[in-house]
């Protein structure tokens, strides 16, 4: 049986009503600006530009949206595709009007740009949507490529190539994410990750999707949801344990799912894991000694013996599987 709304939901500022009837407006508009020339302009590539741009942003925040409301990962996972296709479009559009063929459709340089270009990147890995990130590469890559750590860092992990640099455009909030990407410590690790969420939510305080929750007024509104997808996305690649990691804008359901589908897919999404570290089902044999953890459990890490079966724990966040920590040294007492 399908759960209620209010259990599926994954921001509580949603409810069942607003979602529907704001979801119905974005589609309606998303499609109504895709192929229209009816923005105000003084010339038709300017109206094919301004409408391009707005189908690109109503693509983006239907699709938030919708994962801010519980639709299954299932679901958002070929979904992922169109957002794509969307700032594809405004990007040909915007390099006609520009008369600059390899324009960027997001400008790393600015914050609110910046924030959609790394919550893509994030997603395609956290969805295990690794063949969208050339497409990304070659939107961005034009005015952009060795020009920001973050960005050419998460794009390596996928991307052969890239440029190794120590600069980056947004000290705030981005620093404790880049940080947590060099980190040797699991537990430092985890606790710049936890420096980075806690900073996300007011740094973006003059993006004008901010404080959207505050706007809703029954079904009328314009909050879809705050994500940090690329902070969900340096914890899967990095291996980071998030158990202790309980922040509104971090979407734990999705991070956990990604390790859990990880030998599904094609990519794998592992990095230097070794296959049998990965991922091991409850009520299944531990195949090396060591201390492992479950994201569906708080505080979950526990030592086990290799043939020792682990089990299943519970949680919020679906079946149990038990991962390899990072940190193998003995807790102190």
């Amino acid at each position: 049986m399908n759960k209620p709304f209010h259990e599926r939901r994954r921001q509580v500022f949603v409810t069942e009503e607003y979602f529907r009837d704001y979801s119905k407006y974005l589609e309606e508009e998303r499609d109504y600006w895709k192929d229209g020339l009816q923005a105000i302009g003084d010339s038709e590539s300017e109206r094919r530009m301004l409408a391009r741009m707005t189908y690109s942003n109503f693509s983006y925040s239907l699709f938030s949206l919708r994962y801010t409301a519980g639709i299954p990962i299932e679901e958002l996972r070929s979904e992922l595709t169109g957002v794509i296709e969307a700032y594809e479009h405004y990007q040909k559009a915007l390099a006609a009007y520009e008369g600059r063929p390899s324009i960027s459709p997001l400008g790393l340089d600015q914050l609110g740009d910046y924030e959609r270009a790394m919550q893509l990147i994030g997603l395609c890995y956290l969805l295990h949507r690794r063949d969208l990130l050339p497409r990304i590469a070659l939107m961005i890559d034009p005015g952009y490529v060795g020009e920001d750590t973050l960005y050419e860092d998460l794009l390596a992990y996928a991307l052969p190539g890239r440029v190794d640099l120590d600069e980056w455009y947004h000290e705030k909030p981005y620093t404790p994410l880049v940080h947590a990407l060099y980190e040797a410590e699991n537990e430092e690790a985890a606790n710049k990750l936890d420096e980075y969420l806690k900073q996300w939510y007011p740094a973006f305080k003059y993006v004008p999707w901010h404080d959207g929750h505050l706007r809703i007024d029954g079904t009328d509104g314009d909050y879809f949801g705050y994500w940090a997808f690329e902070a969900g996305a340096v914890a899967l690649l990095c291996n980071i344990d998030d158990s202790q990691i309980s922040h509104l804008v971090y979407p734990k359901d999705l991070v956990a799912w990604a390790r859990e589908n990880a030998d599904r897919f094609p990519d794998g999404g592992k990095g230097d894991i070794p296959k049998s570290r990965y991922n091991v089902p409850a009520n299944h044999p531990c195949p090396e000694t060591g201390w492992w953890f479950t994201p569906a459990k708080t505080g979950s890490r526990r030592y086990f013996k290799q043939g020792e079966t682990m089990p299943s724990v519970g949680g919020d966040y679906g079946d149990t599987f038990w991962q390899w920590s990072p940190d193998q040294k003995v807790p102190k007492l």
